[in-house]
């Protein structure tokens, strides 16, 4: 079988996505993204891609932080339901049942029922088209 040619997308994406946590222990969103990654691992940072029109990027943009929280099977839902809900209407948080967790490093919760919780602080906000760019310094990874 031959190869089709396609124009040029996003065919090579981040599986699975994650859930962001952003704002403070009182007022705070969760978002699903995607689009994420390493950028270099030593020192140790990270991206994500938030469009401007999200709730949360007005948060993140504000307080230059937030935590990338790893997903598993169990969290496949409540990952799902937070990416199709805005934080402007809903509380995802009570919604999903879903723990606050107070972070080390940054103001921003961690979810207690996540594996894996990465706290970052917010380096530089880059424009590459419709999501910008969000290049942050990894500040903790805590597991459990």
């Amino acid at each position: 079988m031959s190869k089709v040619m396609w124009k040029p997308g996003a065919f090579i994406y981040p599986i699975p996505a994650v859930m962001v946590t952003c704002g403070d222990m009182e007022t705070s969103n969760i978002i699903t993204i995607a689009w994420t990654g390493i950028t270099c691992s030593t020192p140790a940072k990270v991206y994500i891609s938030v469009r401007p029109e999200r709730h949360s990027y007005e948060m993140i943009k504000k307080t230059k932080e937030f935590v990338i929280n790893l997903t598993t099977k169990d969290l496949a839902y409540k990952t799902d339901w937070c990416g199709v809900k805005s934080g402007k209407d809903v509380d995802k948080f009570k919604e999903m049942g879903l723990t606050k967790e107070k972070a080390n490093f940054v103001k921003c919760p961690m979810i207690k029922e996540s594996p894996v919780s990465i706290e970052c602080k917010v380096e530089e906000i880059k424009d590459l088209g419709r999501s910008p760019y969000v290049f942050s310094r990894r500040f903790s990874d805590k597991c459990r």
